[in-house]
């Protein structure tokens, strides 16, 4: 999708932060104080995160205009909590217009009913909230499209605007997706968000290409 080329710190791990801060450790950077997740711990996934989006990722070696992150699993494992914290406190650090948070959640649909269950995407967000994230946009994955009625529901009980609720349905193939989120605003959404400048080489005709790309 990308066109873009990744190295092997674009890929953070907990072992490399952990093995990143104990390395610091018996250099003495700490200066002999007790290590802990909380700050140290949590500054060095800042550190790397700052670090490896500032690497550029293409051809004409610029400095990427912005770095996504996909911090994976289930809000509440207790193995990312550490990422967690350290994003909460990025996000304050950065600012609103720095950092935009994209919360991924699954809504379910039993075979009896048929219905979009969104209770699940209901206590994510609210445990996500619980932990100082709120997201900005929350993508809903689900079997079918959602009706509208669902989708007023995540966004009356997210606090999250119903423009920002976004259904990404099922669909033949991954190529569709972008497509999908381009229907649906979430490009201009950003280009607000974050303040982004319009690249003056953006051209329609490259959606139109991945259209008929989409569609074979």
């Amino acid at each position: 999708f990308l066109d873009v080329t990744l190295h092997r710190d674009n890929n953070i791990t907990t072992g490399k932060i952990y093995q990143y801060v104990i390395d610091k450790e018996r250099r003495g950077d700490y200066l002999g104080k007790t290590v802990q997740v909380v700050p140290h711990i949590t500054d060095a996934i800042q550190e790397w995160v700052e670090r490896v989006a500032r690497i550029s990722v293409d051809d004409d070696k610029t400095e990427p205009d912005i770095c996504i992150i996909e911090l994976g699993g289930t809000i509440g494992d207790i193995e990312s909590m550490s990422f967690v914290e350290a994003f909460r406190q990025f996000q304050f650090r950065v600012k609103k217009e720095n950092f935009c948070l994209v919360h991924v959640s699954l809504v379910p649909q039993p075979n009896s009913t048929n219905e979009h269950k969104t209770k699940p995407t209901q206590h994510s967000v609210k445990e996500l909230r619980g932990y100082g994230l709120t997201p900005d946009l929350i993508i809903c994955r689900s079997a079918t499209p959602m009706p509208l009625s669902a989708k007023e529901k995540v966004s009356m009980f997210c606090q999250v605007d119903k423009e920002h609720v976004i259904c990404i349905p099922d669909v033949k193939t991954l190529f569709r997706v972008p497509l999908l989120m381009e229907e649906n605003g979430v490009f201009n959404f950003l280009s607000t968000r974050l303040h982004l400048m319009p690249k003056s080489n953006y051209d329609r005709s490259l959606m139109i290409k991945w259209r008929d790309l989409a569609e074979r």
